[in-house]
């Protein structure tokens, strides 16, 4: 099975060849295989793919390596969260949980949905699982008023794969957080989210790395009626890092707010990339992505919103994009969708790219702002609006980048 597995991948890598090894120290499971072979019949995305053109995972990632980077701290661990910790060598979880969270710990892998259409994903799917970590994280979700949820990816390793599926009960409510603090060579995990009717989700997402690591976090999102979704990132790259959300509307009435935010240094590159589909009447989505890039960053934003002729009728969709070029050098990649069939909808996107305001620079500096500590404070107000979403954690967001461009 590995050899026609490897036939698969056209001209495969070094990195590429390890994954399939690993794949081959896996047990063998069908479900296992039918994950594998939808990353196998794509393999590392390349820039040729035009949902990848501008994060090519294959020229980035020649092997699987150790880098000599180590994770970054965690401002979103706290002793009030339930935290579950994953390294490339292990897996922490709480032993006591409340009434109102079941956790069930699978070694085998579970099918998963539409894996063509995120090849790591597909990828963490198959590769998740090992005597120390699970191959598939399930948890339920019954009730509200329950402790926060937080995922921490750290440790260092060659690579380190994850799935974590969490279903969400009528009329619970859940916050959840995700860190991804670096150490890894290369990272790859992938969130299932299902929201019955009337269920509430506030989902904050946190990501730091460095120069030598690549990593890919892929959310899938299913709302039914009346439920809602909210969603707010903060990535500031790695040699390759891309947050990805696919989110479906399956019941009228459903709601989603997804927000992120990007900061991004030289030598790192951060890619913000979501699909939501209206695959009901009567949904709504706002989503506001902001970034500011240094000199030799790289930010890139996708997004489209499908809305298909007769399912996404009444639909209330918006979807802006705003990024600062900070200096000389720093490169944003954008690309805002619409892919509307429906006639009786109201959707909107906008994209812009600039540096910051002169006159405002000018006006900090003339009351005795040095420039350096002005600059910091416009990008601050800037990326706020796009964190404001995150609820009790927003603080602590604004803070890390308050620090980040205090440094900068």
């Amino acid at each position: 099975m590995t050899t026609a597995l490897r036939d698969l991948i056209s001209n495969p890598n070094t990195a590429e060849l390890e994954l399939i090894a690993r794949y081959g120290m896996q047990p063998e499971d069908p479900r296992r295989e039918r994950l594998f072979e939808a990353f196998a019949q794509i393999g590392l995305p390349t820039r040729r793919m035009e949902a990848w053109k501008w994060t090519d995972f294959k020229a980035a990632l020649s092997a699987l390596d150790r880098p000599a980077s180590q994770s970054a701290s965690d401002p979103l661990a706290s002793e009030e969260a339930l935290c579950f910790r994953f390294s490339p060598d292990g897996f922490e979880y709480p032993k006591d949980l409340p009434e109102g969270i079941n956790l069930f710990v699978k070694p085998e892998p579970q099918a998963l949905g539409s894996a063509e259409d995120v090849p790591l994903g597909a990828l963490a799917a198959a590769l998740a699982g090992s005597k120390t970590r699970p191959g598939t994280l399930m948890i339920e979700v019954t009730a509200a008023d329950l402790p926060r949820l937080h995922f921490a990816f750290s440790g260092e390793g060659e690579a380190s794969f994850a799935r974590v599926t969490i279903v969400v009960r009528p009329g619970a409510e859940l916050t959840v957080s995700e860190s991804y603090l670096g150490g890894a060579g290369f990272l790859s995990s992938v969130f299932e989210y299902s929201l019955q009717g009337d269920a509430k989700v506030s989902r904050t997402v946190y990501q730091r790395g460095a120069e030598m690591e690549t990593m890919a976090a892929t959310a899938l999102v299913q709302l039914e009626g009346e439920s809602e979704y909210t969603q707010t990132s903060l990535a500031f790259g790695a040699k390759l890092a891309r947050l990805e959300t696919r989110l479906v509307h399956k019941e009228a009435g459903a709601k989603a707010t997804m927000n992120a935010a990007y900061l991004v240094g030289k030598g790192l590159h951060a890619d913000i990339t979501t699909h939501v589909r209206h695959g009901a009447r009567s949904c709504v989505t706002r989503q506001m992505t902001k970034g500011a890039v240094l000199d030799g960053g790289t930010g890139v934003f996708q997004g489209k919103f499908h809305v298909p002729r007769t399912a996404g009728q009444y639909t209330d969709a918006d979807m802006q994009h705003k990024a600062l070029l900070l200096e000389e050098g720093a490169v944003v990649f954008a690309k805002p969708e619409l892919e509307i069939y429906a006639d009786d909808v109201e959707c909107a996107h906008g994209n812009t790219c600039g540096a910051l305001d002169a006159n405002q620079l000018f006006y900090m500096r003339q009351r005795g702002i040095p420039e350096r500590t002005a600059r910091a404070l416009l990008t601050e107000a800037f990326i706020a609006e796009a964190v404001e979403t995150a609820g009790d954690l927003k603080d602590i967001l604004r803070h890390v980048a308050s620090n980040w461009l205090a440094q900068s």
